[in-house]
């Protein structure tokens, strides 16, 4: 009989503890490798009545029903693609297509649901997920439904759960899983040497350039990237050549190749070397998929060409070599991709992963769920002065690794009752606007007021208002000065220029000499300017303010109007806030 590593057990008793208190969705996250087939086989085997197990592709439904039987379990298989509908097992392994055409009498006695790659699941109610789901709480309403996934983060939805099981709020947004009960960072795999160490190839010898794609606030199209590929053609044979040198010169076993478009494999293929190369695309034929796949397993050829079809259900234990020829904004996913090669085998001592996107991310980094701001930003940890818990945003930092900005809005912290696993967020804003109507903090891109419903004018109205006004004057600030001046009383006073390209100049004045002015000082410029706002500053004088002015960031622009015949700057506007 099979014997579970320590953090499968702790996921099986995680899933029981969670389970026993609540019947809303729940989600595990290991990463590829991890061996999720043996926590769903120990969930199964203890399950008190009958437990379903669906996939989206037949392999992985033969994959986890041989793993089960392995262990000396007995169970069926429900798959029209696998030519087997068995509904009379305790335990049944099903296609989500087979499973859903399914009649009414298969969907009896079932108390465990058990969905592998649960990142499929949304929330469209004539889904075959959801089809089926209906089906099963018809039989029993209070039925467990258990996701596993190695990417619970997808592009242009977010996080597939609300709460993670560290306290977090991952999204306000209505999901299908509520709680993340047990997640394994990729990192603890290989440090433990259950998997195999990635070594990551800095750019061998160039890479495409998706910037135009990447570094913009929507998401790009196919049309968008086969033209970037177009323009960039003349680089795949030179990246080919590099894979195909490094392969033979490290003597490599096997090498998966993930390109981005159907063209873009085409291309790929031509500069491979004859008879070497195969190519999976979605529309390839099951049979000769089937047929590709097992000639790879059984070395019959090194180069295995695919556009988004081998990043899931997939295991060929002697691929080595990883070569990523597509751009992915989701470090996840890019996880997922580089984990088709970690898995142990004999005479296998590390995986070359070959990136040549130009994309940089980092195989250990954690998603953070924003948009990466800029190039130079990097995973941050902070510190929640409200609460404690630690928040992963996009920040900056220095040689030594030191925080010297971050980007994150809002603290994802929340305190949950052990007991109901209720969650209650912590709400604490470090980027914020002020309602006018009410002084209440409101998220920077917010619309209308969270407590009183005020209309909020957005930035970019903001601007466009302060363009055509003949009575105000926007500045778009290329350096900042500040200085300590007095007034005619002697009374010193901070003085902060802002200056365009052109070294014209709006600038406002603070006095910092009782309490009154020095807390409308922290309100109406230092929270805002400072690089990491959940600072505690001690302001007690213009010199203060002149020594942390390192610290200090500048706005994207500044907005003054008239005010007899000076310009008084009113409003600020930075980066965050604009919707670009």
């Amino acid at each position: 009989m099979y014997k579970l590593r320590s953090y499968q057990q702790q996921a099986v008793d995680s899933t029981l503890s969670y389970f026993r208190k609540k019947r809303l969705p729940a989600v595990i996250v290991l990463p590829t490798g991890a061996g999720k087939s043996l926590v769903i086989a120990e969930l199964a085997k203890i399950a008190k009545g009958r437990v379903l197990v669906l996939a989206h592709v037949k392999e992985l439904v033969e994959q986890n029903h041989l793993k089960y039987e392995s262990y000396g379990l007995e169970a069926g298989i429900y798959s029209a693609g696998l030519n087997q509908k068995d509904s009379t097992q305790k335990v049944i392994f099903g296609s989500i297509q087979s499973v859903a055409n399914a009649e009414d009498s298969f969907f009896q006695d079932f108390t465990l649901l058990v969905i592998d790659e649960c990142h499929r699941v949304g929330l469209e109610p004539d889904s075959q997920y959801a089809q089926v789901i209906k089906r099963l709480k018809l039989n029993n309403q209070k039925i467990a439904i258990l996701g596993l996934t190695a990417t619970p983060y997808r592009l242009g939805l977010g996080w597939i759960y609300n709460f993670s099981h560290r306290g977090e709020l991952k999204t306000r947004e209505m999901r299908f899983f509520k709680h993340c009960v047990y997640e394994l960072p990729l990192e603890y795999m290989i440090k433990n040497k259950y998997l195999t160490p990635p070594v990551k190839v800095d750019i061998p010898v160039t890479s495409y350039d998706f910037s135009e794609l990447t570094e913009g606030s929507g998401s790009y199209t196919m049309a968008q990237l086969e033209e970037v590929l177009k323009q960039q053609r003349r680089l795949t044979p030179l990246i080919i050549k590099n894979i195909v040198d490094i392969t033979e010169s490290y003597q490599r076993q096997g090498v998966m190749i993930f390109s981005s478009t159907v063209n873009h494999a085409q291309e790929v293929m031509q500069s491979l070397p004859e008879g070497q190369a195969r190519l999976v695309l979605g529309n390839t034929e099951d049979s000769e998929r089937d047929q590709i796949i097992e000639a790879f397993k059984n070395k019959e050829f090194k180069y295995l060409v695919n556009v988004s079809v081998l990043t899931t259900g997939f295991d060929a234990v002697h691929v080595d070599v990883i070569a990523i020829l597509r751009p992915t904004e989701s470090v996840s996913l890019y996880q997922q991709i580089i984990g088709r090669g970690l898995r142990l085998d004999t005479n296998k001592k590390d995986c070359l992963v070959l990136d040549y996107t130009g994309m940089g991310h980092n195989i250990y980094t954690p998603e953070v769920g924003e948009k990466k701001p800029s190039r130079e930003s990097v995973p941050v940890e902070v510190a929640c002065p409200e609460c404690g818990f630690v928040n992963d945003f996009w920040g900056i930092v220095d040689e030594m690794g030191k925080i010297v900005e971050h980007f994150g809005r809002k603290c994802r912290g929340a305190i949950q009752k052990p007991e109901t696993y209720e969650f209650t967020p912590c709400g604490y804003r470090f980027r914020y606007k002020i309602c006018d109507q009410c002084g209440s903090e409101n998220d920077i891109t917010a619309r209308e007021c969270c407590r009183c419903g005020y209309t909020l004018i957005d930035p970019d109205t903001k601007l466009k208002q302060a363009k055509l006004s003949k009575d105000a004057h926007v500045l778009t600030p290329d350096s900042i000065e500040m200085l300590e001046r007095s007034d005619k009383n002697g009374n010193p006073y901070l003085q902060v220029k802002y200056y365009d390209y052109d070294a014209r100049y709006l600038s406002e004045m603070h006095y910092l000499n009782n309490a009154t002015a020095l807390k409308k000082f922290d309100i109406n410029f230092l929270r805002s300017h400072l690089r990491t706002p959940e600072q505690r500053v001690p302001i007690r004088s213009v010199d203060d303010v002149l020594k942390i002015q390192p610290h200090l960031r500048m706005p994207s622009f500044v907005i003054a109007r008239k005010q007899g015949k000076f310009w008084k700057i009113t409003e600020k506007i930075f980066a965050e806030e604009l919707g670009r």
